[in-house]
């Protein structure tokens, strides 16, 4: 179903504009630069014909800039309606600087399934540009009409061409990260490949405006080297979270578990509780009660035994003040720690239960565990 919905929220200082499919659409402020400078080169380029006068130009280079931006939201819907086929979620999709960006929950399962929504981008566009060719070449239109539509046609195939550059962030990165993983059965060998590829093309375009303002090449301009510099730095990004991602998935859940973590047996009296888990020891607010069996039984919060009068303590158990768990979300500890990292962030969770496929408990898992893991590890 086709919905439009208007607003003006802010997000991480972009603006919403609406929603199309279920997907959020945002625009960030530079983008209104880009815009603004679209609509002045196209008008003065559509002031050039005799029939045009007065402010038409104008509004007709802003209309044509605004197709310009359709284009690049069509190319992102190409990725995001496959993805949303595929079962992801698109979290939001946003107009920038430097043209549009699809935002996914999550990355495809398989080589192929991350081609087809790397690919479906760049082959909307080529749709696009041969609709516009033949809309452009069979239907007579005026001159200006003419000159719009040929514009947008080129731009569309641009836009495709470019994209299949083969290097991350570029569309054409994806497909060579899911050829790589694909071959090697390695999803982070395919994205440090296609992220050292961009690298190499972020320099190349960096040197390329560097030479084009010197005027030692025909081509490249202050542009080139912007759009250089973008992919240096996404490209280096990607590398960066795939060394991460490598490294992380080297460890399990049991791994990053919180040493000492406050799990303590059903039937301690809490007068051995204070003296073992409480008094000079690291200042847990609860504490998982387990039994026999390594099971967990509830939770029990160190605030509760002030409750009790201390001449009763030794005879008072803790498992008599326990309450039963909420809703607590467990993991593997045989899980991959970059699994369980994901789970966190996409959760917003302060910390995991980390149980045994038997379901004993193991330990609590945090953030800051993960990283003291990590930083153990490299130590």
């Amino acid at each position: 179903m086709l919905s439009l919905s208007l607003g003006g929220q802010f997000m991480n200082n972009n603006i919403r504009v609406g929603s199309l499919f279920g997907i959020p659409f945002y625009v960030n402020p530079s983008w209104f630069l880009i815009l603004g400078l679209v609509t002045l080169s196209y008008g003065q380029d559509l002031a050039r014909f005799p029939q045009l006068s007065g402010g038409t130009p104008w509004i007709l280079g802003l209309i044509t800039a605004l197709l310009l931006f359709a284009s690049v939201v069509a190319h992102e819907l190409g990725h995001s309606l496959v993805a949303l086929a595929q079962g992801i979620e698109v979290k939001s999709i946003t107009l920038f600087l430097f043209g549009g960006l699809a935002s996914l929950e999550k990355e495809s399962n398989t080589p192929w399934q991350a081609f087809a929504v790397a690919i479906a981008g760049p082959a909307v566009s080529l749709v696009l540009f041969l609709g516009l060719t033949i809309v452009g070449t069979q239907i007579p239109l005026p001159v200006p009409g003419q000159a719009i539509i040929g514009l947008l046609g080129m731009i569309n195939l641009a836009l495709a061409l470019f994209n299949l550059i083969p290097g991350l962030p570029l569309d054409g990165g994806n497909v060579l990260k899911s050829i790589v993983w694909q071959i090697t059965g390695n999803q982070n060998k395919g994205i440090l490949i296609a992220s050292r590829v961009g690298q190499g093309f972020g320099w190349l375009a960096i040197a390329i405006g560097s030479l084009g303002i010197l005027n030692i090449l025909p081509i490249g301009s202050f542009w080139t080297i912007l759009i250089g510099w973008f992919l240096l730095q996404n490209a280096g990004s990607s590398a960066r979270n795939a060394q991460v991602k490598d490294q992380m998935e080297a460890f399990t859940a049991q791994d990053a578990v919180i040493p000492n973590s406050p799990i303590i047996p059903a039937g301690l009296n809490i007068r051995e509780f204070a003296n073992d888990y409480v008094i000079g020891k690291t200042p847990w607010r609860r504490f998982l009660v387990i039994g026999a069996d390594n099971q967990l039984l509830g939770v029990l919060a160190t605030e509760d035994i002030k409750h009790v009068p201390t001449s009763d303590w030794p005879h008072v158990t803790v498992d008599s003040l326990m309450q039963y768990p909420q809703q607590m979300v467990t993991v593997n500890a045989n899980q991959s720690l970059f699994e369980v990292a994901q789970l966190l962030d996409q959760q917003k969770l302060s910390e995991l239960l980390v149980v045994q496929p038997s379901g004993e408990v193991v330990g609590l898992l945090e953030k800051a565990s993960i990283i003291k893991c990590l930083q153990t590890s490299a130590a």
